[in-house]
């Protein structure tokens, strides 16, 4: 009885890998097994980004904040503790596009705190 090897199947599968790693350079887009190792990488280190670009955007924000309020004479962990003892729940995202784009009502925030 012959040996049954799904060729379909594994074709297939090798495709999948070739169509994912279009456009890279050299053996990396058309060797199967480079192609392989190099897209896993790939994959990992888009996994990792994901979470770095939250990490990234965090501190941007952290870093306007700051600047803005130390105009109004105030460091960054002052202000963010008075915010809560204020009892005013904003995020830093929000603070941070208030702080960038409309700085009047970014001051009149930092006033009613102080």
């Amino acid at each position: 009885m012959p040996r049954s090897v799904n060729a379909v199947a594994s074709r297939a599968r090798r495709k999948k890998i070739l169509k994912a790693a279009k456009g890279f350079y050299g053996k990396r887009k058309n060797v199967y097994t480079v192609a392989k190792n190099v897209l896993e990488k790939g994959l990992g280190y888009k996994f990792v980004g994901r979470k770095l670009k939250k990490r990234d955007y965090r501190s941007l924000w952290i870093v306007r904040i700051n600047a803005a309020v130390r105009e109004e004479g105030l460091s960054y962990s002052q202000f963010m503790h008075k915010l809560s003892e204020a009892g005013i729940d904003l995020n830093r995202k929000v603070l941070a596009d208030l702080a960038m784009n409309e700085p009047e009502s970014f001051k009149a925030l930092v006033a009613k705190v102080k």
